[in-house]
């Protein structure tokens, strides 16, 4: 299929048709993510015997497909963003400068609990009154100042209270380390991608990828139990060991703490380099467990969000483990329903842990609303942190005073 290439009028530049780009736009406009990539697949197959193509051109033809297929609310939307917001460019505190994103200001108001149908909504009418008022520069102060006031009216003083706070703690330069824990089957890797892109974090790492790298350094003879499933481990015990012992656990769940130490060296390695860097991160995997999720909040300087998911009916986690599987091979999804019981036991001990130490608990019912429930806490945890820096610059400013005295 030959390359297509896109032309603006504007400027009589050129750029290759890209499906990620269309499916990007198609999603700021409301499409689902599944149904954007097939409609930019078709609409570029649909163009595979020409060369160039201009920017009108093919909003015209993306404009008639949403027609002729039933996205009438998204195509409104869709057309809107023929509107000149690329002219519109927010001045940061720092005096650089990015064009106007209403997908991107929409973004920064989920953290609030808004669904997708409110922020939306609020982003065009901001966008219009900037319009409106024909700026082509304001400053992003201004804009946070308009959102704020925007929420207000539509969603209330509470949710635009947590939009402040939000916008504080990005002003504050603090790094966010979000920890999401889970059993196989959970939904931790699929709901990290939709909250990285979301809150805006390009940095994510899964435990299972630092385990398949600490493989490749320590060979099985070593350490048997890395080279194994989190549910297995135990089977690598020595014959009599009295592992199994450890911490009054059964076994299973011993093998799965010994794997988790083990990975643990290379989280720790991960979530200093974020530290050192000041940059979020969003670190999910089944060895991030209540306890050591814990010990990171508490050692460490960013603000960390722990949280551990849980499919709380057996025969929903198991349809999950079976189209886990699919989307690899027959076997996997064979080897996690014959270990199902010990899946479920691991998940039954996290859930247990959690409890013991306070770490919220999201279940996965529901994608769209565990990530409602899942920014509500960040929001909660955002507003606790603030309250306490509050506090501390109070009680030290207090101190300055009676000195003073």
């Amino acid at each position: 299929m030959q390359k297509i290439h896109v032309i603006d009028e504007r400027d009589g530049s050129e750029i290759p048709f890209l499906r990620g780009i269309l499916t990007r736009s198609l999603q700021r406009s409301g499409v689902p993510f599944d149904d954007a990539y097939k409609i930019s697949d078709k609409i570029r197959r649909s163009l595979a015997d020409r060369s160039k193509i201009s920017s009108n051109e093919l909003r015209e033809v993306v404009s008639k497909y949403l027609q002729d297929h039933g996205y009438e609310q998204q195509l409104e939307t869709y057309q809107e963003g023929a509107l000149p917001a690329s002219t519109i460019h927010i001045i940061r505190r720092d005096g650089s400068e990015v064009p106007f994103s209403k997908g991107r200001l929409s973004q920064s108001m989920e953290i609030c609990g808004m669904d997708q149908d409110q922020t939306y909504h609020i982003t065009q009418s901001i966008q219009a009154g900037i319009i409106s008022a024909h700026m082509t520069e304001i400053s992003s102060s201004e804009v946070s100042d308009r959102t704020f006031r925007a929420i207000r009216q539509n969603a209330g003083d509470e949710t635009a209270e947590r939009y402040l706070q939000w916008r504080e703690f990005g002003m504050s330069g603090k790094p966010l380390i979000l920890l999401i824990g889970g059993t196989n089957g959970s939904g931790k890797s699929t709901l990290g991608s939709e909250l990285a892109h979301r809150l805006d974090i390009v940095r994510t790492q899964s435990t299972d990828m630092l385990r398949e790298v600490m493989r490749l350094m320590i060979p099985a003879r070593l350490s048997p139990t890395l080279h194994t499933s989190s549910f297995n481990a135990y089977k690598t015990f020595p014959q009599g060991e009295s592992e199994h012992e450890r911490l009054d656990q059964p076994s299973m769940i011993a093998g799965y703490l010994r794997q988790s130490e083990q990975v643990g060296v290379g989280i720790e390695g991960v979530l200093k380099r974020a530290e050192n860097e000041r940059v979020s991160l969003i670190l999910e995997g089944v060895h991030v467990h209540p306890a050591s999720q814990q010990q990171i909040a508490d050692q460490s300087d960013a603000l960390v969000v722990p949280i551990i998911l849980a499919v709380l009916k057996k025969k929903r986690l198991r349809n999950r483990l079976v189209g886990r599987g699919q989307q690899a091979t027959s076997r996997r999804s064979e080897r996690y329903l014959e270990n199902f019981d010990h899946i479920w036991n691991l998940q039954s001990f996290l859930l247990a842990e959690a409890d013991h130490f306070n770490i919220p608990i999201i279940q996965n019912f529901d994608e769209d609303e565990a990530i409602r429930s899942i920014m509500q806490t960040i929001s909660a945890y955002v507003a606790r942190d603030i309250s306490t820096q509050t506090e501390v610059a109070e009680s030290k400013s207090e101190s300055r005073e009676v000195e003073g005295a």
